[in-house]
């Protein structure tokens, strides 16, 4: 299961202990948002594109959403998510676990700037029911992000 790829990659870090399972799905910023106590605004959701053969993935905050347009400038084709086969097979997560920690070679991760209001964020770990929080700093770190972007909407204030 990809929850325990997860759970082996943050144990090289002393790290496994903070990941949190719950009883109930947290498969979505909803239910996430619920199982955690906290605003749905502060789930680190991460969604799966194709660019160029390649999956890309998005880590924003649960209130944003993909702006097309600023996606298309940053990596010149259109807005295009994965398929939930194509998902699992590209990134080694399946739907509602989709995270930026131990994804197959060749995906690259993006952090979106609607994160860098909050102190602390949550992203999954793998599974439908689990996630770890984490500062913006140990984000960079674990996520091995490729760089910050611009490409959300919906979260200004």
């Amino acid at each position: 299961m990809a929850i325990d790829k997860v759970r082996e990659y943050f144990r090289k870090y002393g790290m496994e202990e903070r990941i949190q399972e719950f009883h109930e799905s947290s498969a979505t910023v909803e239910l996430a948002a619920l199982a955690l106590h906290c605003e749905p605004c502060r789930i680190a959701k991460t969604l799966s594109f194709l660019v160029n053969g390649h999956a890309v993935l998005i880590v924003m905050a649960g209130d944003a959403k993909v702006d097309n347009g600023k996606f298309k400038a940053m990596f010149g084709t259109k807005a295009k998510m994965l398929t939930s086969d194509e998902v699992e097979a590209l990134v080694g997560h399946a739907v509602g676990g989709v995270c930026p920690f131990s994804v197959r070679e060749g995906a690259k991760v993006y952090l979106d700037q609607s994160l860098k209001r909050f102190e602390t964020v949550f992203p999954a770990c793998g599974s439908s029911n689990s996630a770890i929080e984490l500062t913006m700093e140990e984000l960079e770190k674990y996520s091995g992000h490729t760089s910050w972007v611009d490409v959300g909407k919906g979260w200004e204030g």
